[in-house]
């Protein structure tokens, strides 16, 4: 993975500027959902996914060091995370949590827990 959980690894294939909204998002144990927004912003780039009904409409925010792979052929995303990993992920408030300091590092604490080195 890259030095920094909020920066794309440079083997998961990201371009910077190639728009992944509407990207389905791959677990490693089946889909979560659906990006609804991304940042490329250099030292918080990130996924907001879009979970459906698989857990009730929450959207989360996934750090962009937790993807392994892009996928633009057939526009998937694939998280080096389980479903569960994800499913107990923070809370996310769109209103106020996208550039919040203190929650990316609630984030990190938690992600960090399961990064693959």
């Amino acid at each position: 993975m890259s030095d920094s959980l909020w920066g794309y690894q440079p083997s998961c294939g990201h371009t910077a500027g190639i728009d992944l909204t509407g990207y389905s998002v791959e677990a490693t144990d089946g889909s979560i959902g659906k990006v609804d927004k991304h940042s490329d912003k250099v030292g918080s780039a990130c996924l907001l996914v879009d979970t459906g009904v698989w857990i009730f409409g929450k959207h989360v925010l996934l750090p962009a060091g937790t993807v392994k792979r892009i996928d633009p052929e057939d526009r998937k995303v694939h998280v080096e995370l389980t479903k569960e990993q994800v499913k107990n992920s923070p809370e996310f408030d769109r209103q106020r949590q996208t550039e919040d300091p203190a929650y990316h590092e609630q984030l990190s604490a938690y992600y960090l827990a399961y990064r693959i080195m």
